[in-house]
């Protein structure tokens, strides 16, 4: 582990929409490092015909009130990252898919003509 970088977690949910992560910067002795500041890390899903899409985004905030407020903005932003991201590799394998009788490699034979 980082020594560095450590942070105590803590939870908030309104048991309905989603979750607000709190990571509080702590020294290895366990107490705040003032230091630092606060993050906050929005948690939520949506429901798709595939089933449920977990989002996990960073909110940019200063205190829990802030990151409430932020939240449902935060939620949007991942949620079209995530469907560009989604779009993206479809498109990938959709190109990486091999026709038979499309092309690409020739012949076999080499272009041999046996009299």
């Amino acid at each position: 582990m980082d020594s560095a970088n450590l942070y105590r977690e803590e939870s908030f949910t309104d048991r309905r929409i989603g979750s607000i992560q709190r990571l509080v910067p702590v020294k290895t002795d366990g107490t705040d490092d003032d230091a630092r500041s606060d993050l906050y890390i929005g948690q939520t899903q949506v429901l798709t015909p595939a089933g449920a899409l977990p989002l996990s985004f960073e909110i940019d905030a200063q205190t829990l009130d802030e990151a409430i407020g932020k939240f449902g903005d935060g939620a949007k932003e991942a949620l079209a990252g995530t469907m560009q991201k989604l779009e993206e590799m479809r498109r990938e394998q959709a190109s990486s898919i091999i026709v038979p009788g499309a092309g690409g490699a020739p012949p076999p034979g080499g272009g041999l003509k046996v009299p």
